[in-house]
């Protein structure tokens, strides 16, 4: 995957793995990395898949109706990618944590839903529940952030309320920050989540 990767000033800091929007890129959500986590080694890959020119890290069928069988398949990619890169730049792949957003944060979603301890912890912003009626690894150890807008259009509330329910069931301790806004990352969530990552690690 197309990727850039950013060495950090504390070896100790979680690394952050950025994954942005339908057409952004690699480098979209640097700035939030930094605003999340300012001394932390930065991953952030580009989408491989294409949507009218622009990249994102999964097919879908229409707005908010997933393609299953390419989302399963981007997230064993996107999987193999951080276990590689862990080896490329020797970086501890057990604290890896997604900052994500919009389709970013739904194949974040995805790695959480299908794999155990594949992330140290999440940041979805406006994530959707990825998939329905699969059973999820335990969660327990894995505590996830989720930005979410009361009238986010493309993702409304009974979605965020979904997800945390399903996250929580397996044991995740999930932070739901409300804001009175739509589907767009404001300032305030990207503060509450800055001020969630110095707590939770």
């Amino acid at each position: 995957m197309r990727h850039l990767f950013q060495r950090g000033t504390d070896s100790d800091a979680p690394i952050l793995l950025t994954l942005h929007g339908t057409g952004g890129n690699e480098e979209d959500l640097l700035p939030l990395a930094k605003m999340i986590s300012p001394h932390s080694s930065v991953l952030s890959p580009r989408g491989n898949v294409l949507e009218n020119g622009m990249p994102r890290f999964f097919r879908r069928l229409a707005e908010g109706v997933f393609d299953e069988e390419d989302l399963v398949q981007r997230t064993e990619e996107l999987k193999q990618f951080i276990d590689e890169a862990a080896e490329k730049y020797t970086f501890d792949r057990s604290k890896v944590v997604a900052v994500g957003y919009s389709n970013g944060a739904n194949i974040a979603g995805s790695l959480l839903f299908h794999y155990p301890g594949v992330l140290y912890g999440a940041i979805l912003h406006h994530p959707m529940v990825p998939r329905r009626g699969v059973a999820l690894p335990d969660l327990s150890k894995t505590p996830i952030f989720i930005g979410a807008g009361q009238n986010d259009p493309i993702c409304p509330p009974q979605e965020t309320e979904e997800l945390q329910r399903l996250l929580q069931s397996a044991g995740a301790a999930v932070s739901v920050h409300w804001e009175q806004a739509g589907h767009q990352l404001t300032q305030t969530e990207v503060e509450a989540a800055s001020r969630w990552m110095k707590e939770s690690f």
